[in-house]
């Protein structure tokens, strides 16, 4: 009786307790953040696809806690769709309302990894607010251009670039170009691009046309062709005219720089089992593959090489570099795809390009750099593609190391996006 009596004198108190439980925990549970990544620059090149993929994979495993709403430049041709297979909980902003909202919302602004400070303009409105921001894994000033023109900048990066609480490039060579500019960052350091941490996937379409070419995973090859200049003139969507400058440049330069790799194709196909798959980075390769690799090999060679006649997406091509044995050609990003998942990645680069390329020594791949304009490093490119192919376990025990530098300062990196958040 004694307990009954005890129980009920403590009734009221426990009911009110009860009533009360939603609002303690209202007042208890803090409010979950939310920030703005900036990203997803253009379609027609898987490499400015997948950074928006890669960052957002970082701050899913990092910053869990954290919601992230993309205000991206284009989503369109499927890359959408593809975001949200990987991402299904993502916010995409989309309306001036919803990035005025964001705006108000949100108490930090990312500038995701791209070729330059893309998002310049975002970051000038978001400083406004007074409210802190971050820059990760650019390169600067990142004009791809000639000779004369390529270390032009924006003067109005310096004070951007200097009052966000800190900026990662992802090469030193910009690093170092923006100390020599006077670019004042409290954290000013290098961290590998964010598509090192891609993880998006296509494996059925991969399987499907991997299957349809006699394609054995671990038995072919991927190469990339490339110009001076990617004539996106020749991309109804783009809209552009014709550019004389670059396209004379391009004519003048195709066959010099598409030789060595058309060269390693031979090597390969007649000096082991592999084939080769053609692929292109951005949507003007699938045409210039075909000129510039395809077109004119030997038959013999031919017959063991794989035209693919048509562009992708990030998930399908990284699919696709997973059942690869390695990768070599004109480009960048690709070989970062490869690299991201333990398969070996050959790089070649020309002055016209950005200082990217150097990322490839700055994560110990020096040995897989190579410069078109220097005779010297043009003679080492068959052999070293040789040995990629020949003797696959040294090939893909490289390739992790280089894994592991990128996701330790990925790691580090991160870690500093956290506390600023």
């Amino acid at each position: 009786m004694q307990n009954r009596r005890e129980f009920l004198k403590h009734m009221p108190s426990l009911a009110g307790l009860v009533a009360s439980l939603p609002a303690l925990a209202q007042t208890v549970l803090p409010a979950r953040k939310s920030i703005i990544l900036r990203s997803s620059w253009q379609t027609e090149n898987i490499g400015d696809i997948a950074h928006t993929p890669g960052v957002l994979t970082l701050l899913e495993k990092y910053l869990p806690e954290v919601e992230v709403r993309l205000w991206p430049s284009n989503v369109g041709n499927g890359v959408e769709e593809m975001l949200r297979r990987r991402f299904p909980n993502l916010i995409i902003l989309k309306t001036p309302q919803e990035k005025a909202k964001a705006i108000a919302d949100c108490v930090f602004m990312l500038h995701g990894s791209g070729p330059s400070l893309v998002g310049r303009k975002e970051i000038e409105q978001w400083n406004q607010t007074g409210k802190p921001y971050g820059i990760y894994g650019i390169t600067w000033p990142g004009v791809y251009g000639f000779p004369d023109d390529r270390w032009a900048f924006n003067p109005a990066d310096v004070e951007l670039i200097s009052k966000a609480r800190f900026a990662y490039f992802r090469d030193s060579v910009s690093l170092e170009f923006a100390r020599s500019k006077g670019v004042n960052c409290p954290i000013m350091e290098f961290t590998p691009d964010g598509a090192f941490a891609v993880d998006v996937c296509d494996d059925s379409s991969a399987d499907t046309f991997l299957k349809q070419h006699g394609l054995e995973t671990g038995q072919f090859l991927c190469v990339i062709p490339q110009y001076r200049f990617s004539p996106w003139w020749e991309l109804p969507q783009k809209k552009q005219s014709v550019n004389p400058r670059k396209h004379a440049r391009n004519e003048q330069m195709k066959e010099q720089d598409n030789r060595p790799i058309r060269d390693a194709i031979i090597a390969v196909v007649r000096q082991t089992p592999l084939k080769i798959l053609l692929v292109p980075e951005n949507e003007t390769q699938v045409r210039i593959g075909k000129e510039m690799l395809y077109d004119p090999l030997p038959d013999d060679v031919k017959a063991k090489v794989v035209w693919r006649d048509h562009y992708w997406l990030t998930d399908e091509a990284v699919s696709t570099y997973r059942r690869s044995a390695g990768l070599f050609g004109i480009e960048m990003h690709s070989p970062i795809m490869c690299i991201a998942h333990g398969i070996p990645a050959i790089v070649c680069r020309f002055e016209e390009q950005t200082s990217k390329g150097a990322m490839w020594k700055d994560i110990g791949l020096e040995e897989w750099l190579f410069d078109l304009d220097v005779p010297g490093d043009v003679s080492r490119i068959v052999p070293v593609v040789l040995a990629m192919a020949k003797d696959p376990k040294a090939a893909r025990e490289k390739a992790a190391k280089a894994k592991q530098v990128v996701e330790q300062r990925m790691r580090e990196t991160i870690a500093v996006v956290k506390r600023n958040v």
